[in-house]
């Protein structure tokens, strides 16, 4: 569908393309169209794209508006210039892995991943871009997968244009692996997969929810500790939607812990201890934490693997659950 000839090694800023419309895509808008085949460019960046002049539809200039039939030919030759959106600013960073292709950040609690209303700067993209400039050229600053706000962890970040581009193919491969440590309110007996389409909530459009006119969403779960009302989870995304963890350990009824969302009120086993209720109480976010990466280097060709402690938060209540666990036997 897409033959990207991109990062040429005289202009690593001049991106070619060449594609065919999908018939089912038909009735859409050129640039809607163009944001789901290419997702490394974000549609307003297409916009200006196609108002230059550098987008052309079977040899001939369109507009943004204007609706496919399906197997229009497209090419593109266009100049990736900085979106000039974002502003850099000296925020300290935890950089766990650092070379000329990539970036591996350990994202702590409370920091927002993209600049957005009511978080127009002090997040990741503004700390990147102080960090390394040349992200400003590069579609989403670099970054190609997410984090929630209250999520801690680990992020990748690609520094090349031919970085990014391998890296989103790997994420649509489903061959980047991710794995979080979480912990779920009640008891589990056994590890499992969850296969549930998630999508806009009906009512509450702000928040997620499984509905069959989702996406396509699959996460599998393992236990790693059992404690009296808890259990320790590792968790392995195989696709990657918004709030996805959060989501389908609700809908199973074993919400996240601390998530206000999606979660609903802590839940103190029989008998527990004044410290662990108050913890519990108290724990003001979702105890859910990246801990682990592994992907194939773009430039080196190898499979690599990084890992995060888990958080002190996140360390300070599962000690808490453990002497809880050890004081009633069981």
């Amino acid at each position: 569908m897409s033959e990207p000839k991109s990062g040429s090694s005289t202009d690593p800023q001049h991106i070619q393309h060449q594609l065919t419309i999908p018939e089912d895509m038909a009735q859409q808008r050129l640039d809607q169209v163009l944001a789901n085949l290419l997702p490394d460019y974000s549609r307003a960046r297409l916009q200006v794209w196609i108002k230059k002049g550098w987008i052309k539809i079977n040899q001939k200039t369109w507009r943004p508006r204007d609706k496919v039939s399906g197997g229009e030919h497209i090419i593109i030759d266009a100049i990736l210039e900085p979106e000039q959106r974002w502003h850099a600013q000296p925020i300290d960073l935890d950089i766990i892995y650092e070379d000329e292709s990539l970036l591996i950040i350990n994202k702590p609690v409370g920091l927002v991943v993209h600049p957005a209303i009511g978080n127009r700067d002090s997040t990741l993209v503004n700390a990147l871009l102080h960090h390394a400039p040349e992200l400003d050229a590069l579609p989403r600053a670099g970054i190609v997968h997410r984090l929630d706000k209250d999520t801690s962890g680990l992020l990748v970040v690609a520094r090349t244009l031919a970085t990014h581009t391998s890296l989103v193919s790997q994420l649509q491969a489903r061959s980047i692996k991710r794995e979080y440590a979480a912990i779920v309110s009640g008891a589990l007996i056994s590890g499992g997969t969850i296969a549930a389409p998630i999508g806009r909530h009906p009512i509450k459009r702000k928040l997620m929810a499984v509905v069959h006119s989702g996406k396509e969403a699959i996460t599998h779960y393992h236990i790693a500790e059992r404690f009296r009302a808890h259990t320790l989870l590792r968790v392995q995304l195989e696709t990657g939607r918004t709030h996805q963890i959060r989501v389908h350990m609700a809908h199973i009824k074993h919400p996240i812990l601390g998530d206000k969302t999606y979660g609903g009120r802590p839940r103190p086993p029989k008998g527990c201890s004044d410290e662990l209720r108050e913890a519990l109480q108290q724990f003001s976010r979702q105890a859910l934490h990246a801990q682990r990466l592994a992907l194939q280097h773009p430039a080196k060709q190898t499979l690599q693997a990084w890992q995060a402690p888990l958080p002190d938060d996140i360390q300070a209540i599962l000690a808490l659950l453990r002497e809880d666990q050890t004081t009633h036997g069981e």
